[in-house]
């Protein structure tokens, strides 16, 4: 399920209802769907967008949004450094950023003009969009997976547009998890000169 930190405010959200009423100002929606007996585990792309026919069919109709597919990310993704590269640093599209999560977790940080830098962490189960124009970032979670749908206006998909000095330099992942954790708990706190 999806969660809200405001770092600057020292701020969680975890209902469902607050989620979407915080959201909703930086043109921001929130949906969750039903995941739970709707694919097989080794389904297909094509499987998963066809169980998800309906919701991406009404998603086309209200947003002018023209093809969807699937983006599958795991540890074993070939460059898959690289490719984290190209959306770990604040940046902007110019039309809107649409993903349902149908297993994993990542994390979208915002940086709206008119609120203070959030971050929305989604796991499966969870839709959001980015709304065009809006300064933001993405990082995964510790077990590096992530499997969405991602809907387009352009069939070409989305173009990052690089912010100079972005904020996303101040911002820790927020995602690290439990393996980060325990690592971290490893770590001698006494620093010898």
């Amino acid at each position: 399920m999806a969660s809200i930190s405001v770092p600057d405010e020292n701020r969680t959200i975890t209902d469902i209802q607050e989620i979407v009423d915080f959201l909703k100002p930086f043109g921001i929606w929130y949906e969750k769907w039903d995941v739970a007996g709707r694919i097989g585990e080794k389904a297909t792309n094509e499987e998963i967008l066809e169980a998800y026919k309906p919701e991406i069919d009404r998603l086309k109709e209200q947003g002018g949004f023209v093809t969807a597919d699937v983006i599958n990310v795991s540890p074993e993704t070939p460059n898959l450094d690289a490719l984290l590269e190209k959306f770990n640093k604040e940046h902007t599209h110019s039309e809107d950023e649409v993903r349902f999560t149908v297993e994993g977790a990542g994390v979208f940080h915002i940086h709206p003009e008119n609120g203070p830098v959030f971050a929305v962490l989604v796991e499966s189960g969870d839709l959001i969009n980015v709304p065009r124009d809006t300064q933001h970032w993405f990082n995964l979670c510790s077990d590096r997976h992530i499997r969405c749908i991602r809907l387009f206006e352009d069939p070409s998909g989305w173009t990052p547009h690089y912010m100079e000095d972005g904020v996303h330099v101040k911002y820790s992942p927020l995602c690290w998890g439990p393996d980060y954790l325990a690592k971290a708990d490893d770590i001698d706190p006494v620093v010898k000169l």
